[in-house]
């Protein structure tokens, strides 16, 4: 194996957005491009995100294997349920876990990482 076998998208000094090995699609936790958003605005930018950077893998949100959530407010914990099984649904559930977090931007409500196999 050699770093030829590592595939990375939208790359910075500090990270990538998108790291594929073996097959498997890593994106970064994903934020929101609007913080001025609610969580429910938050919440679907950065759905359509993932969508997006998945896509651009070769993967999509069928395909996810495991999912963690980051919340600003655990009192958004139903909201965010509710907008995350619209956007999965007719689709199997990842394992998935959801924690309390303090955002690097206070103005982040949520925060989400996820982990995909490609198609």
């Amino acid at each position: 194996m050699s770093q030829q076998d590592i595939q990375r998208f939208n790359t910075t000094p500090v990270m990538s957005a998108v790291t594929v090995f073996n097959n498997v699609v890593y994106l970064s936790g994903q934020v929101p491009k609007n913080p001025d958003l609610d969580i429910n605005g938050q919440t679907q930018d950065v759905l359509n995100t993932i969508d997006q950077l998945l896509a651009q893998a070769n993967s999509d949100k069928s395909r996810i294997l495991s999912a963690q959530l980051f919340l600003k407010d655990l009192s958004d914990f139903s909201v965010v349920n509710e907008i995350w099984i619209d956007w999965l649904k007719d689709h199997a559930t990842p394992a998935r876990a959801t924690i309390q977090a303090d955002l690097v931007n206070p103005k982040w409500l949520i925060e989400i990482a996820v982990i995909a196999a490609q198609k």
